[in-house]
């Protein structure tokens, strides 16, 4: 007998049809106000959108912050979410993956700042300063190229490289085969590599 399962607000069902977005409905209801269905999206959610964040941010109370940060967006911001345009946990899941890299864009707008005032005081070593600026400026570099992919090539490997999906958890979750997945992460991935100038 056919069943389904539930992945992160996606009831998928196991004979292949379309799945049941769960989270889309529940934030079209936060749309209207509706504090239960709020709450309800939140333990659906937080679990896989906190990991989100922190692996890009690494620092566990920063992590905290930008998800409390990105859940009052979602209340704030609920009737932006168009179902026929996506997913509700994907259209969840950018939104913490922008705030999360935008924490990072302001920490190091900061640390930048910082480095620039400890010049007068401090003889700090060349090479360590070039690596930091050459760090730096790769991951703006990823962040931009990620940009320039088409919307399913992107979400593809938003949801592997920051969510920890592997390929058969996203064929699942957006509703495509898993050949499809496999070819929009390798020519996004081949993309970005010509957007950044890496050869291989």
């Amino acid at each position: 007998m056919l069943g389904s399962m539930v992945i992160d607000g996606l009831d998928v069902p196991e004979d292949g049809a379309e799945p049941v977005d769960h989270a889309g409905e529940l934030l079209q209801r936060v749309a209207d106000g509706d504090q239960v269905s709020f709450a309800r999206l939140y333990d659906m959610l937080s679990s896989r959108v906190f990991g989100l964040i922190l692996r890009v941010l690494v620092d566990r109370s920063q992590s905290e912050e930008v998800l409390q940060e990105v859940f009052l967006e979602i209340w704030q911001s609920a009737s932006r979410f168009v179902p026929n345009k996506g997913q509700g946990r994907s259209w969840v899941l950018t939104i913490a993956h922008r705030r999360a890299v935008d924490r990072v864009r302001s920490s190091q707008a900061s640390s930048d700042r910082d480095v620039r005032a400890g010049f007068r005081d401090l003889d700090v070593a060349h090479d360590s300063v070039a690596e930091q600026v050459e760090l730096r400026t790769e991951g703006r570099k990823v962040v931009a190229a990620l940009g320039t992919l088409p919307e399913a090539q992107r979400e593809a490997l938003t949801l592997a490289y920051y969510g920890g999906y592997s390929q058969s958890e996203i064929a699942a979750l957006v509703g495509a085969p898993l050949g499809t997945i496999k070819t929009r992460m390798r020519d996004g991935l081949s993309r970005l590599r010509a957007e950044m100038g890496v050869t291989m």
